[in-house]
């Protein structure tokens, strides 16, 4: 039997050889440690002489975007090479005791990073995440301090900023993603294993890769470059030396390199970052409709002439959706004049176009086009990120509203209660065993009414706390410390 593919994030390389890989799942996913890898080994190369009336040395890939005359590789790398940094981390992990008890390790992981600004640098959130320290190294090995200025789990991108003598660090030039083609020559430049700064060469392989199970927001780029543990929050470029993606995750059975990466394209990530620079964080645009791809069955059933756009098959009340007319049914063709190919490019599109922005739709409705325009609200803000000082570490909690109960199929009987919206990965909260959908309604042995009512609660406690949840209807207690 063939084992099957598994994803890991293409950046932090742990110190000590320790990768988490996530489960190749369209529905979900879950991270789970796996056993040390073997430290790389270096393999000398064979060369041989030439030998009299062999053929002319074959040319190298000509640029993917050339400009008149063309441009070498080794051109495009020695302008790219001043722009990727390596970013290292150390952070706080729990012992292996029961409940977390005994002195916490410290653990470090090494990452990479892209220079984008005046002593800014855009890298991944998993590099970053939960980090007490950072340090930057430059490709002319000066270590620099940096500090976060804004992180978005859902993209996982970070930004941070540089201190200390920032003179000549060079912003890499963006480029526009969306110009790319189906094998068009890229290189990934990052850190790999920690080894120092390297440079991978290959062809775009697949474009809008989405429903990985990577992260919320996926509009992937995929390359057969090499990209390992280490790569995470490195460059992908054109031939032009221009920035097109940030590599972030791999496709492997090893936890090593075979051909399948992924990298966010810029155009997915620059609105992002301009908006983890200018607020810190990132607000998107919402609708408020659930969505399904239109596959051959629907579209028959529907009497569609073709699979295509993405069928709505639930309004939420109160939302910019609702208020624009849009029905259960309806089949969204376009969105702003461009072509609704599925559930992911429509998702990723909404978000980015932002809160209180008008949209025009087009859509199907028994078998007539309809047009309509929508004012975009800001998605729900229930999920707040708990501070540090107070709360589980890495917990987003929400309050228990008509839809998330109905969408968790929450019992009438449960009236009270915080939402575990989001865990994230490799956070204290994790290791408590907590999962999104929990319901949140006891903190030792005192009723939750809501969130600030369990943040209350949560900030007096010390030690071990006792956690009331119910999850899938049924109650159990879980064990926190703080």
């Amino acid at each position: 039997m063939v084992a099957p593919g598994r994803l890991f994030p293409g950046g932090m390389q742990p110190l000590f050889a320790r990768a988490f890989a996530v489960a190749v799942a369209l529905a979900a996913s879950a991270s789970c440690a796996r056993a040390p890898d073997p430290p790389p080994r270096a393999v000398a190369g064979q060369s041989s002489s030439a030998q009299p009336g062999a053929s002319a040395p074959i040319a190298l890939p000509t640029p993917a975007l050339a400009r008149a005359g063309g441009v070498s590789i080794a051109d495009v790398v020695e302008r790219v090479l001043p722009s990727v940094v390596s970013v290292a981390s150390k952070r706080a992990v729990h012992g292996s005791l029961p409940f977390g008890l005994g002195a916490p390790d410290r653990q470090a992981g090494i990452g990479s990073g892209v220079v984008i600004g005046p002593a800014l640098v855009v890298t991944n959130n998993h590099v970053v995440a939960d980090a007490d320290e950072l340090k930057v190294k430059t490709a002319d090995k000066r270590e620099l301090s940096a500090r976060v200025i804004g992180t978005d789990p859902k993209s996982d991108l970070a930004v941070l900023e540089l201190s200390g003598n920032t003179q000549g660090l060079v912003p890499l030039e963006l480029g526009d993603s969306s110009r790319l083609r189906l094998g068009d020559v890229v290189l990934a430049v990052g850190n790999p294993f920690g080894v120092g700064q390297t440079v991978t060469m290959g062809i775009v392989s697949a474009k809008g890769r989405a429903n990985m199970g990577i992260v919320d927001y996926e509009d992937f780029i995929q390359t057969d470059a090499a990209i390992n543990p280490g790569n995470s929050g490195g460059a992908l470029v054109d031939m032009e030396g221009r920035l097109v993606g940030i590599n972030t995750a791999i496709l492997s059975r090893t936890g090593g390199n075979v051909g399948i990466g992924f990298a966010i394209p810029t155009n997915m990530a620059k609105p992002i970052v301009d908006s983890l620079r200018s607020q810190g964080k990132v607000v998107r645009g919402w609708l408020g409709v659930s969505i399904q791809d239109v596959d051959q069955e629907l579209a028959t059933a529907l009497q569609l002439a073709a699979p295509s756009g993405v069928l709505v098959s639930d309004v939420q009340r109160g939302s910019p959706a609702e208020r624009a007319g849009l029905l259960r049914g309806d089949v969204i063709t376009t969105l702003e004049g461009h072509k609704v190919d599925g559930v992911g490019q429509f998702r990723n599109q909404i978000a980015a176009t932002g809160a209180g922005k008008q949209v025009k739709l087009v859509l199907l409705r028994e078998k007539k086009s309809v047009e309509l325009s929508a004012a975009l609200g800001e998605q729900p803000g229930d999920r707040e990120r708990l501070a540090k000082a107070g709360s589980l570490d890495g917990l987003t909690l929400g309050e228990i509203t008509p839809e998330a109960r109905r969408s968790l199929h929450l019992p009438k009987e449960l009236a009270a209660g915080a939402v575990v919206v989001e865990v994230e990965r490799g956070s204290a909260a994790a290791k408590t065993g907590l999962r999104p959908g929990d319901v949140v309604i006891e903190v030792n042995r005192q009723k939750v009414s809501g969130v600030e009512r369990f943040r209350e609660l949560y900030t007096k406690a010390t030690g071990r706390i006792l956690l009331l949840v119910v999850r899938e209807g049924s109650p159990l207690f879980v064990v926190a410390t703080r």
